[in-house]
């Protein structure tokens, strides 16, 4: 198979293609030529308007629902609505049913999605079922494909992240967690500000982050290893990661796009859409985020991705699931936030991929295909019809939105609109 993306503006930051408009010929999903002009008479051509071309993106927190609550999104669909949103390679949470605790439920993984252009990264269980009692079998779970390890939105002892960290040193593995000190946040709903007492809600206050931060980072100076924050949410967390940075210690962090788009001023009316994990906080946490992003502090921008049905989300506030299910969003809502293209295409690209320490996709010739092509140009209103993930919990519908995503290529395989 022959494809000729025709007349595309290469982004990728300091690459000498960067910013210049080439045609690019793929056989057999292996880039051959990148010229000013190529033609080629056997090729299937690629035409989009302002089509621009970036390496492939790495979403590196998502979840799909899948096994256990796959009516939610699935692995397949899933699959599909990454591509729609440009992703090439997704990090897929474990806390499924059951856990991906196992070899065996990370081969579930890795074989349901048969032939796709969207490569799986699973990411293994820290503990046993997630239940924060003992380790799970780490090492083997490494070797079976598991990129890194975490009980995602399950609550972490600092003794059980202690023997992880010390353990994963062994073969350089990366321990993912989330900062939420669930005992500090009681029954909080929201951000605990202004919005939350005109609401007349318990609020989760910012220490709830922070301090779990503090304790992880001191833990991280005893032991070594790598740890990375899962989404943080708020300016006193930008500025404790900055400080670690500066430090040498090896820590990470990213920020979901959702975080950069809304304030906990969004919740003024209830909007369930908008109820999420950690909560919203104010416009100076906002542009902290955003700050943190520009100046490097922040290492990746990813969906968290969290398809919920209606069932789950049409309740009341109190009862109504956490999470947004945006993913195909993810790229307008950054992009629209502030952060600039050329930082946003780093930030799902190298950032990601120094995070789980792979080897970050290159649009270069004789490498394989791994391509994003989308533009960063246009206002569309997002509606339902243009969907592909099933998430209910989309709180973009009825927004204008910048750019747009024509899809990916991976090797010999594609999905383009």
């Amino acid at each position: 198979m022959r494809w000729l993306i025709k007349s595309a503006r290469i982004v990728q930051p300091g690459h000498p293609l960067h910013e210049k408009h080439r045609d690019i010929l793929i056989e057999d999903g292996v880039i051959t030529s990148i010229r000013a002009k190529i033609t080629e008479d056997h090729a299937q051509e690629v035409r989009y308007s302002e089509l621009s071309v970036s390496p492939g993106w790495i979403d590196i927190q998502a979840d799909f629902r899948d096994p256990g609550d796959e009516y939610k999104e699935g692995l397949n669909n899933g699959l599909d609505a990454a591509a729609a949103a440009g992703f090439t390679q997704v990090v897929l949470m474990p806390h499924t049913r059951p856990v991906v605790d196992s070899v065996g439920q990370l081969n579930y993984l890795l074989r349901e999605r048969g032939r796709h252009p969207v490569t799986i990264l699973p990411a293994g269980a820290l503990s046993e079922g997630c239940k924060g009692e003992q380790l799970a079998e780490l090492y083997d779970l490494h070797r079976g494909g598991a990129v890194a390890f975490t009980d995602d939105r399950h609550d972490l002892r600092g003794e059980l992240l202690r023997r992880a960290l010390d353990y994963t040193r062994s073969f350089d593995g990366l321990v993912m967690t989330r900062p939420y000190d669930t005992d500090l946040a009681g029954e909080g709903l929201m951000h605990e500000g202004l919005t939350s007492t005109r609401n007349g809600l318990k609020g989760i206050p910012v220490m709830v982050e922070t301090t779990r931060i503090q304790r992880d980072l001191e833990i991280l100076r005893y032991t070594g290893g790598r740890l990375h924050f899962q989404s943080i949410s708020a300016a006193e967390s930008v500025k404790l990661i900055r400080a670690a940075k500066r430090e040498g210690l090896s820590v990470t962090c990213a920020v979901a796009a959702h975080h950069l788009f809304f304030t906990d001023k969004d919740l003024a009316r209830y909007d369930r859409n908008l109820k999420v994990l950690p909560p919203f906080r104010t416009e100076k946490d906002r542009k902290a985020l955003l700050k943190g992003v520009k100046d490097g502090t922040i290492d990746a921008i990813c969906s968290d991705h969290r398809p919920e049905d209606i069932e789950h989300k049409k309740r009341e506030f109190a009862q109504a699931s956490y999470g947004i299910g945006a993913i195909e969003h993810t790229f307008s809502a950054a992009l629209s936030a502030g952060v600039d293209e050329g930082t946003l295409i780093t930030k799902l690209t190298t950032g990601a991929a120094g995070i789980l320490g792979v080897a970050p996709p290159v649009l270069e010739e004789g490498l394989e295909a791994n391509l994003t092509l989308y533009s960063p140009e246009g206002l569309d209103e997002t509606d339902t019809s243009q969907l592909v993930s099933k998430a209910w919990n989309n709180p973009y519908i009825g927004r204008q939105l910048p750019g747009r995503i024509y899809g990916v290529m991976r090797g010999d395989l594609s999905a383009l609109r």
